[in-house]
């Protein structure tokens, strides 16, 4: 905690404190209110006096230091230098400790002027306040110890409208029927892997050659040293360098939303396809405000089985999730940031939640309707998979995303939403804990219905306003917000993603997943200085805003009403099939026409005598 905060100064100094300036003093101003606080016995001089004057004031009294501030920039070194020479030529350098600070003032040029401390713009009155007491000050100090937040705590999970939580009941007790011994194999390397973790050597390897039997021959072939083209191994010594600087950057000033309680927690999505980058942009954006983080794994794992292992870089798109890359992640970021391992997509659903545990991830992501919809993956395939996978999470105590991402392929939100609902129930039966993930975006649906014509705030409120009214449960806008409002001019990027941040707070939702400004549009590589464009972007939003918020026009409701009812629809048409899977295969939670494909990964792979 800063000397400032810890109650009154050990010993009472006397400060002279001086604007070098024509006008400008509100920051000593500060600084005064501050030691007095303190019971420090403080002077402040008027503005407009010379370097002569201020020299005269320090010679009156037996000050112990002199805080002299500059605001306006020209003629700043000399006039700077020229009152460091008085203050030598008084003979007052060696009993007085002289300090200056402002907007024109850098460490570099008090250093270069001889005085004994220089603070910048941004700097807090608590350093100068360190600074009289002689005291250490680091800013950001008090956020090491910051707890990472449970954002699943303060809810009971509730269904608040009884029609369509007993629907949802209704489909996930169906689902649930529908598991009942299945497996795949998928579910199968689930159960080695996790075996493996408890196995001792001669074990281990009989459970690899089992588990190398279920992998696609790629998958195998990697595991042999035969590396795809754009995928590259990460040597020892690049590995121990690169902790070493990481280790050395380290220091968390995360965002805070004020008059939120600290909500919405910020989290950026990582997948540069290099662990050491990705775990370089964790850092920097952890300094610049972001909470949480999200492993980005590339669609080439969600068409093979089995997965990659050792630390790999893969220059295309995603960083592959082997247990050497999270494990290198976890260890060069520390344990400050929440950390979202996904597993919702592919063919490797039950076994990446097992490595998200095992490796130390606070949050996963299961939602086999988007998956199957959205993301390629056969739907019974996926279904069995994630059922599999939704055990796993409730057994790790592993809270999860259910995202509604098909809404990008055209899905209406309605159906979007339904689908996410009935895998939450499905999750609730199996004792886990999902999250609501609707997209704040501008989706086709809203471009052809122009949803948001008038305003990008009524349509995303509405699905928050209708989640609200179904559900007591965490909801965690995404993914990325703002999705399909950003353009390549980065400026107009970081302010969208800015402005849908200051919505989502508005609205009291507990986290948001945000976009680098290069990140929509990049055509290459996505850089640690976009994401710092858009973190820098949300904190002067939620600066901005405050207590205050966005008020959505009464639109919102109509929409949400309208919502509520498709939602209902949906839940209703998908019991009147023989079983959710054949109401996925059926269009009931988006059709071909409107943007949900059934995907054909896995398919054909389920098998009802296996052995999960």
């Amino acid at each position: 905690m800063p000397a400032s905060e810890t109650g009154a100064a050990s010993r009472a100094r006397r400060v002279l404190l001086a604007p070098l300036d024509p006008v400008h003093d509100v920051g000593l101003k500060l600084i005064k209110k501050r030691l007095e606080a303190r019971g420090h016995r403080v002077t402040l001089l008027p503005p407009d006096l010379t370097a002569e004057e201020i020299t005269r004031a320090a010679l009156g009294d037996h000050y112990d230091c002199l805080l002299v501030s500059r605001t306006v920039g020209y003629e700043s070194a000399e006039t700077l230098a020229h009152l460091a020479d008085l203050l030598d030529g008084a003979g007052l350098r060696p009993r007085l400790r002289v300090a200056v600070g402002g907007m024109a003032v850098r460490p570099e040029l008090a250093a270069e002027m001889g005085y004994d401390a220089g603070f910048g713009p941004g700097t807090p009155p608590e350093a100068a306040v360190a600074f009289v007491e002689e005291m250490p000050f680091h800013h950001g100090e008090e956020a090491l110890s910051l707890e990472k937040p449970d954002l699943c705590a303060r809810y009971t999970y509730r269904w608040k409208d009884a029609h369509i939580g007993r629907w949802a009941g209704e489909l996930a007790r169906g689902i649930l029927a529908w598991g009942e011994g299945t497996s795949t194999p998928g579910t199968e390397r689930a159960v080695l892997v996790r075996a493996m973790l408890t196995a001792d050597e001669v074990e281990r390897a009989r459970l690899e050659e089992e588990y190398l039997r279920l992998a696609s021959p790629e998958v195998v072939a990697m595991r042999q040293g035969q590396l795809p083209a754009h995928c590259r191994p990460i040597g020892q010594e690049e590995r121990d360098r690169a902790l070493e600087l990481l280790g050395k950057g380290r220091g968390w000033r995360p965002l805070v939303a004020t008059g939120y309680d600290r909500r919405p927690v910020v989290f950026i999505q990582y997948g540069t396809g290099c662990p050491v980058m990705d775990a370089l942009h964790a850092v920097v954006a952890g300094q610049w405000g972001a909470q949480g983080t999200v492993h980005f794994d590339p669609a080439w794992s969600a068409r093979h089985e089995g997965l990659p292992r050792g630390l790999l870089a893969w220059s295309a798109d995603g960083t592959f999730c082997t247990p050497e890359n999270l494990r290198f992640f976890r260890e060069a970021t520390g344990n400050h940031l929440l950390w979202q391992v996904r597993a919702h997509r592919g063919l490797n659903t039950p076994e990446t939640v097992v490595w998200a545990a095992a490796t130390g991830a606070d949050l996963t992501k299961i939602n086999p309707v988007y998956g199957s919809l959205g993301g390629g993956t056969d739907p019974e395939r996926l279904l069995a998979d994630a059922l599999f996978a939704m055990r796993l999470a409730a057994d790790y105590g592993l809270p999860f995303d259910v995202v509604t991402n098909e809404e990008l392929g055209g899905v209406p939100a309605h159906k979007a939403v339904a689908g996410m609902l009935a895998v939450v129930a499905t999750a609730l039966e199996l004792g886990a804990r999902p999250i609501l993930q609707p997209l704040f975006c501008y989706s086709p649906e809203a471009m052809l219905e122009g949803y948001m014509d008038q305003d990008y705030v009524d349509w995303n409120a509405a699905k928050v306003i209708a989640l609200r009214r179904i559900i007591d449960a965490p909801i965690w806008p995404g993914a990325p917000i703002g999705f399909l409002t950003h353009t390549e001019e980065r400026v107009q990027s970081a302010v969208t993603t800015a402005l849908h941040a200051g919505l989502a707070a508005s609205l009291g939702v507990d986290a948001i997943t945000i976009a680098s400004t290069d990140e929509a549009y990049s055509r290459g590589p996505i850089t640690a200085a976009a994401r710092v464009d858009s973190l820098r972007a949300v904190g002067e939003v939620f600066r901005f805003l405050g207590e205050a918020a966005v008020s959505p026009t009464p639109r919102a409701e109509h929409l949400a009403e309208q919502l509520l009812e498709g939602v209902a629809a949906t839940l209703r048409e998908a019991l009147q099939q023989p079983s959710f899977c054949e109401a996925l295969y059926a269009g009931v939670f988006g059709n071909r026409e409107e943007g949900g494909n059934p995907g054909r990964a896995g398919k054909g792979t389920v098998s009802r005598s296996g052995r999960a």
